[in-house]
C-alpha cells in the first residue's frame, strides 16, 4: 500500500472540530525504565493558557469543612463538596505519596457533558491527588466523585501512576439527563510503555491483565445507540469517541511518534495515522514493550519531538519558513480556493503552557523518590528543573504573583522562556543551536547531580530533609531562569537586524580595536530563494 503523505485533503475529511485542549502523555512502567522509576509525562497545551506551579499544603480538616471545586481552565468556582479529614500535599501534579495524575482531552460524542455537574476534570485530578495515596485509590476517588456530584467535562484520558503501578483511565459524561460518567481503566504492564494524545485509546475490554470499568459502560452505549453488537465486540473508543481525519493525523500520530522511538516495527502503522485510511487501517496497540529501557533523559526528550526523521518531519519543506522551523501558526486547518489544507501537529508545540516529567521511585522514601521535573513553555525550548514532591513552596520564577496571561513579568519563567522561544521560532535553524547548547548543559547538570543530591537528602531526617530538597529545587529553577535571561540577551545581539554576528565558544568575535567583526548577511536559504522566484515570477529578476 502506498502512503499518501501530502498536504491537501478533502474538506469532508476534516469534519471533526479542532479541540481546544491538546496535550500529550507518555507512561512508562517500572520494569520498562532504566532505573526502576515509573514515569508519566505531560505537555500541557492550549493557546492562551498561563500556568503557575502551585503547592497545596494539605493537612487535617475539621468536621463540616467544605472543599471548593474549581474549573481551573477557566478559573470558575463550580461549587463545594464535603472535605475529607486529611488531605495530602500536592505539588503541581504529584502528591507527597508519589502519586501523579496527568491527562489529555478528547471531547468524544456531542452532548455528553453534564451542565449541572460540578466535577471538572481539572478539579478531579486535584481532588484525587489530595485524597488518594496510590493509583488504585485515585481511580476509586475519581469515579466516586463524578458518580455523586456529576461530571462537568467531556471525554478525558487520565494517566494515573504511583511508584508501583501505572493506569490509564478513560471517562466521558452521561449528558444532561444523568449525573455520572462511563469509564474504563487499564493497568499498563510494568515492562511496557503507553501514550495518549487527545483521542480515546482503549478499544476492547478484553485481553488486559487488569481492567476496571463502570457497570454500565456497555449498556449505556447501547441505550444511546453508540453500540449494537455482542458484548465481546464492544470497543470503548469507537462507541464514545469515533475517529476522523484530525484524530488520526493530529492525535494518534503523536502516539505513533512516541512508540516509533522505542520500537523498530512501527513503520507498519503509518497508514493508521496518516488520516487517509479511516476505513482500512490497523489499530495501534494500547501499550508496547520498548526495545530498550527508557531513561529519565529519554522521557524528557520524547516530549520534545517534532516528527524528526519520519515521513511527517516538519523541518524539510518551505511550510516551516526560510529557516526550517517545526512550528506552525494556527489555525491548524485552512482553506485556499475551496480546498482544505493542514499543518502537522507535533508533540512539542508553541502552545504549551508547561511541560513536566513525573518521576516516582518505590525504592526511595516518598519525599526523595517523587520528583516533578518541570518547565514553563515548550518542552523543546526549556530545561526541566527538579521540584521534589515534599517541597514546601514552589520556586519563585514558577509562581510569580505579578504575572498573568496578559501581564508580562521579568520575574516569571513563563514569560522569560516564552520571550526566548518566540525569538527562536521564526529563525529556528539559525538560533536553535544556541538555545540547545544552554538547555542541554543545564539538563545534563541537573541529571548528573541527582544521585549526589539525593544521597545528601537521605542523610537528613524529617523537616530538615524537606527543607534541603525545597532549597535545592529553588536553586535549580533560579539558575535556569538566570541562564535563560542571559540567553535571550545573547540571541538579540546575535541576530540583530537579520544579520548574524560571528561567535566562537559563546563569545562574539571582535576586531583588534574591540569592535564586533562585520556580521554575516547570508539572506534566505537557497530553497526559499527558489520559492520566491517561483511565486513572484520576474518581479525581482535583475536583467
Amino acid at each position: 500500500m502506498k502512503y499518501r503523505f501530502i498536504l491537501t485533503v478533502l474538506a469532508a475529511a476534516l469534519a471533526g472540530c479542532i479541540q481546544a485542549f491538546a496535550c500529550t502523555n507518555l507512561l512508562v512502567g517500572k520494569k520498562a525504565s532504566a532505573d526502576g522509576s515509573t514515569f508519566v509525562t505531560y505537555n500541557m497545551d492550549n493557546y492562551g493558557m498561563f500556568i503557575r506551579l502551585k503547592v497545596t499544603p494539605g493537612g487535617t480538616h475539621a468536621p463540616g469543612e467544605r472543599a471548593e471545586v474549581w474549573d481551573y481552565d477557566n478559573h470558575r468556582l463550580l461549587g463545594t463538596i464535603p472535605q475529607v479529614p486529611y488531605t495530602h500535599r500536592v505539588t503541581g501534579y504529584i502528591n507527597d505519596c508519589q502519586l501523579s495524575i496527568v491527562e489529555t482531552t478528547w471531547v468524544g460524542r456531542e452532548g455528553q457533558e453534564n451542565p449541572d455537574g460540578i466535577i471538572h476534570y481539572t478539579a478531579l485530578m486535584q481532588l484525587a491527588l489530595e485524597r488518594a495515596s496510590n493509583a488504585r485509590e485515585a481511580i476509586a476517588v475519581m469515579t466516586g466523585l463524578v458518580a455523586e456530584y456529576g461530571y462537568a467535562s467531556s471525554g478525558e484520558t487520565f494517566s494515573i501512576a504511583d511508584p508501583d503501578e501505572i493506569w490509564m483511565l478513560e471517562m466521558i459524561g452521561k449528558g444532561a439527563d444523568e449525573k455520572g460518567a462511563v469509564w474504563v481503566a487499564v493497568r499498563i504492564p510494568d515492562d511496557c510503555i503507553a501514550a495518549h494524545a487527545n483521542q480515546s485509546r482503549i478499544h476492547s475490554l478484553l485481553g488486559h491483565g487488569e481492567m476496571l470499568c463502570s457497570p454500565d459502560v456497555i449498556s449505556y452505549a447501547r441505550k444511546k445507540g453508540f453500540f449494537s453488537g455482542e458484548d465481546s465486540e464492544f470497543d470503548f473508543c469507537k462507541a464514545y469517541s469515533p475517529t476522523n481525519f484530525h484524530m488520526q493525523r493530529a492525535c494518534e500520530a503523536r502516539v505513533w511518534s512516541i512508540f516509533n522511538r522505542y520500537r523498530s516495527d512501527f513503520g507498519r502503522y503509518l497508514a493508521t495515522v496518516d488520516g487517509f485510511h479511516l476505513d482500512d487501517y490497523e489499530e495501534m496497540p494500547l501499550y508496547v514493550r520498548p526495545e530498550r529501557k527508557v531513561s529519565l533523559q529519554d522521557a524528557m526528550d520524547t516530549m520534545r519531538d517534532h516528527y524528526e526523521g519520519t515521513p511527517l518531519d516538519m523541518t524539510v519543506d518551505m511550510s516551516g519558513g526560510p529557516w526550517h522551523s517545526p512550528y506552525r501558526p494556527r489555525p491548524q486547518e485552512y482553506e485556499i480556493d475551496g480546498e482544505t489544507f493542514f499543518h502537522e501537529r507535533p508533540i512539542a508545540s508553541q502552545q504549551s503552557a508547561c511541560v513536566m516529567v513525573c518521576q516516582m521511585r518505590g525504592y526511595l522514601p516518598d519525599d526523595v523518590g517523587g520528583v516533578l521535573w518541570f518547565g514553563n513553555d515548550d518542552a523543546a525550548m526549556v530545561a526541566y528543573t527538579p521540584v521534589y514532591c515534599c517541597t514546601s513552596e514552589a520556586p519563585g520564577c514558577y509562581d510569580d504573583p505579578d504575572a498573568s496571561d496578559v501581564v508580562f513579568s521579568w520575574n516569571s519563567a513563563f514569560w522569560v522562556c516564552n520571550w526566548v522561544s518566540n525569538m527562536v521560532y521564526p529563525r529556528f535553524s539559525v538560533l536553535y543551536p544556541a538555545l540547545l547548547k544552554v538547555r542541554d548543559q543545564l539538563q545534563e547538570g541537573y541529571l548528573s547531580a541527582q544521585e549526589g543530591i539525593e544521597k545528601q537528602a537521605l542523610a537528613l531526617q524529617g523537616q530538615e530533609r524537606r527543607d534541603f530538597l525545597t532549597a535545592y529545587g529553588k536553586s535549580c529553577a533560579a539558575e535556569m531562569f538566570s541562564a535563560w535571561k542571559e540567553l535571550g540577551v545573547h540571541l538579540i545581539v546575535m541576530f540583530n537586524d537579520m544579520a548574524l554576528k560571528p561567535e566562537e565558544d559563546g563569545r562574539f568575535l571582535t576586531t583588534p580595536e574591540g569592535r564586533g567583526v562585520a556580521p554575516l548577511r547570508n539572506g534566505y536559504p537557497e530553497m526559499y530563494r527558489d520559492a520566491i522566484r517561483t511565486v513572484t515570477g520576474g518581479r525581482y529578476r535583475k536583467e
